[in-house]
């Protein structure tokens, strides 16, 4: 049985499935699904709690030595199956379709999977885990979502927004939902229970949102404008030296430069390679290169330079609209930037 995260409440108020599988790459919901799972289980008898790491070279018989094991302090066992790879494999599936075939009546197993890839989900092992378990997944919460999660909360710990706050506190922490959590508590030991007015927000939370030097060549390389404004007025407000956001932003231009020019001849891999650019950050590369064409970027190049003048106040102009005008550009706000 497949359930949303707003469901797993009212399913832990039966018995608890012989199975669960938690998955999906949002660490605060996996985190606090999990332990739901593990606070029922206590609840109902199921006091003692072997972990079993799934790392590379794991020993899938471990699985049924676990289930199979009887404690001398508990006369029920809740078994953590924490699977730190994308895909299980044939043994691993084996193992897990076997216990599913009999789960005993005094274990449960409870499975994590934070990085669990889409397709294994059409797994044999993930069906027979379908039709006698639960298998939730966790999302990233953006926009409405996010605002609506962060309403609830709120609300969960005794405290009435006025209308605006719970937009405004998602705005401030940017679908950071750690940072959402973390100030929703902190507005609880503030204020205890209660109204909670636009004033008071403003008050009492600090920025979710911290920003460096780094974050502003990421924001543009993804195409969002929105995020690259909010990250330069932030820069600016804290008196951020307009030179070393202009070091950054012509630091990334550079190599962007270099690597659309090099990918001309030797193919784009060996260009990203040559250039030494880092596997996390080649997708947010490619999508730059793809809209933006060797000669416009030389043309920031040169704009760089330009405002590295007004910075030396060699020239007059604002050194923060020039440096904001760039990144908006290699955000990819004009049109025909591909040559």
């Amino acid at each position: 049985m497949r359930i949303q995260i707003q469901q797993l409440a009212d399913n832990l108020k039966h018995k608890l499935a012989p199975v669960y599988l938690l998955y999906g790459d949002e660490p605060l919901q996996l985190g606090e699904a999990a332990a739901a799972v593990r606070g029922t289980a206590r609840a109902q008898g199921f006091e003692e709690r072997e972990l079993l790491e799934c790392e590379p070279g794991f020993d899938w018989g471990r699985l049924a030595a676990a289930a199979a094991a009887r404690s001398l302090f508990s006369d029920r066992k809740l078994i953590e199956l924490r699977l730190n790879a994308t895909r299980i494999g044939r043994e691993g599936s084996e193992a897990v379709r076997a216990y599913c075939r009999d789960p005993a009546e005094d274990n449960r197993l409870l499975i994590l999977a934070p990085e669990l890839e889409r397709r294994e989900l059409q797994a044999k092992w993930v069906q027979v885990l379908d039709r006698i378990g639960v298998l939730l997944q966790v999302r990233q919460i953006q926009g409405r979502h996010l605002v609506a999660w962060i309403e609830q909360r709120l609300r969960e710990r005794g405290l009435r927004p006025e209308p605006g706050v719970t937009e405004l506190l998602s705005e401030r922490v940017e679908g950071n939902l750690p940072a959402a959590a973390q100030e929703v508590e902190k507005l609880r030991l503030l204020y205890g229970t209660g109204d909670l007015d636009r004033e008071r927000l403003v008050s009492a939370i600090s920025d979710g949102a911290r920003y460096d030097l780094f974050d502003l060549p990421d924001a543009a390389l993804g195409g969002d404008r929105a995020r690259v404004h909010r990250i330069v007025n932030t820069l600016a407000a804290e008196g951020t030296a307009p030179a070393l956001v202009l070091w950054a932003l012509a630091r990334e231009l550079r190599m962007l430069a270099a690597v659309s020019h090099a990918a001309q001849g030797g193919g784009t891999a060996a260009a990203l390679r040559m250039h030494k650019v880092w596997e996390s950050r080649q997708s947010r590369v490619l999508a730059a290169l793809k809209r933006l064409s060797t000669e416009y970027l030389q043309d920031l190049l040169v704009r760089c330079a330009a405002a590295d003048r007004s910075i030396k106040g060699l020239t007059t102009g604002d050194p923060w609209q020039a440096l904001a005008a760039i990144a908006d550009d290699l955000a990819g706000a004009r049109q025909g930037g591909r040559a």
